[in-house]
């Protein structure tokens, strides 16, 4: 099936909100093979959505618009498409009733612009918002099927999920499954070439890879009508990928790395402690962000300058005056004695140039040394990334993390160890 995304905001056309609607849909529906063959974003006009849908509603089957559903004076997406299609509004009771639920549980006043989120085109279908105020809308007309969808996106995002998708499962004459495979510690070019004779022949299962920074996320997609015969081909898939790729993947989820080795962390029941200079708390700022933590992850220091170094963590002096502070030997002091401070099972640290400035000839912007103390062994790993000062600390954080997972697993040169 043919389908287009319409996405209405002025604020997306300038710049201030990042579209993120798009993205997120066409790889949601292209998943269920539904053929995404337009996207258009347009500013809150009436005219020009009356333009975009005359030209949609022509060449697609499906369209699915979101933004514009709200209370204010730019909201119009709803009236638009009503006035399109020649649909006239009934403001619904039971909308109106949850409005004003809505607003006395939060001790706030009801303006009487909010009314017009209730107003419903007639013969339309409404599509319920427990994240906020503004019902969805699916309107079925001279052949084509329109979603309306609210613009923030955690609420198109549940709408999407809780109410369009069952719809869609409807009309669609097969399955699809898919499986993913998050990876760290290898490119992307690495990945795809690893799997190039089997992407070469692709047709069912289909093979794609996503590079993200530090991360590379395989997807495997199998479609039929035997949910058994399609789980039996992703089975035999997955079998080459893990015995290709197995020492890197760190999840069989979309879960980006943080959250997976957070996870095992809790799970192996291994205490951590971090120690950065260049990333300034960033490594133990995204363990945090995993749920049951606090069982795990003991201590956090940011020792971004010598002195720092030396107070917090004993690093000596004449190592610093010797070697500098983007060095193994500082690398190696800062986790050895943070283990003894903080009496961690596994600590890390990081020491290393993240720039535009400070680089030289022997020591250049990139330049990173990441140490991790585990059961009593110390390993320095000397890493050199490319990129802004923002993507050097993301690459850090990354390396770091999977030299923690490696350990934990005691995995080394693609093989676990004892």
């Amino acid at each position: 099936m043919n389908c287009e995304i319409i996405c209405v905001g002025t604020e997306l056309l300038t710049g201030d909100t990042l579209n993120t609607h798009a993205t997120y849909l066409s790889k949601e529906l292209s998943l269920r093979s539904f053929s995404v063959h337009y996207q258009t974003t347009i500013g809150d006009n009436p005219a020009r959505l009356k333009e975009v849908l005359g030209e949609a509603v022509g060449r697609s089957e499906m369209i699915v618009v979101t933004g514009g559903l709200g209370p204010t004076q730019d909201d119009l997406t709803k009236e638009t498409v009503s006035d399109f299609f020649g649909l006239p509004m009934t403001r619904d009771e039971e909308e109106v009733a949850k409005l004003t639920a809505f607003f006395e549980k939060r001790q706030m006043v009801m303006t009487e612009n909010n009314l017009r989120q209730a107003d419903i085109p007639v013969g339309a279908k409404k599509l319920p918002n427990p994240r906020g105020s503004a019902p969805g809308i699916m309107v079925d007309k001279n052949g084509v099927r329109v979603f309306l969808l609210p613009g923030p996106p955690h609420e198109m995002k549940g709408m999407f999920e809780d109410e369009v998708l069952p719809i869609l499962e409807k009309m669609m004459d097969h399955q699809v499954i898919s499986r993913y495979y998050n990876l760290g510690g290898i490119g992307e070019s690495m990945v795809e070439d690893t799997l190039m004779d089997i992407i070469d022949r692709q047709d069912n299962p289909t093979i794609a890879t996503y590079a993200k920074v530090g991360e590379v996320l395989v997807r495997i997609t199998a479609s039929g009508k035997d949910e058994v015969e399609m789980n039996a081909i992703l089975d035999k898939y997955e079998k080459v990928l893990v015995e290709r790729l197995g020492q890197h993947i760190f999840t069989h989820s979309q879960d980006p790395l943080y959250i997976a080795v957070g996870k095992l962390l809790i799970e192996k029941g291994v205490t951590i402690a971090t120690a950065e200079s260049c990333t300034g708390g960033l490594i133990s700022g995204k363990l945090a962000e995993v749920p049951g933590i606090s069982k795990s992850l003991k201590m956090g220091l940011v020792t971004y300058s010598n002195e720092a170094k030396m107070q917090l963590l004993d690093v000596s002096s004449d190592t610093l005056a010797q070697y500098g502070a983007v060095s193994p030997q500082t690398a190696r002091e800062m986790c050895e004695n943070l283990a003894r401070i903080s009496g961690c099972d596994l600590t890390v640290s990081v020491t290393g140039i993240a720039g535009p400035d400070g680089g030289t000839a022997e020591k250049p912007v990139g330049l990173v040394y990441v140490g991790i103390h585990y059961q009593g062994e110390t390993t320095i790993e000397e890493c050199r990334f490319g990129g802004a000062r923002t993507i050097i600390q993301k690459r850090v954080v990354n390396a770091a993390l999977n030299l923690v997972r490696t350990h934990v697993l005691k995995i080394k040169n693609g093989n676990v160890f004892n």
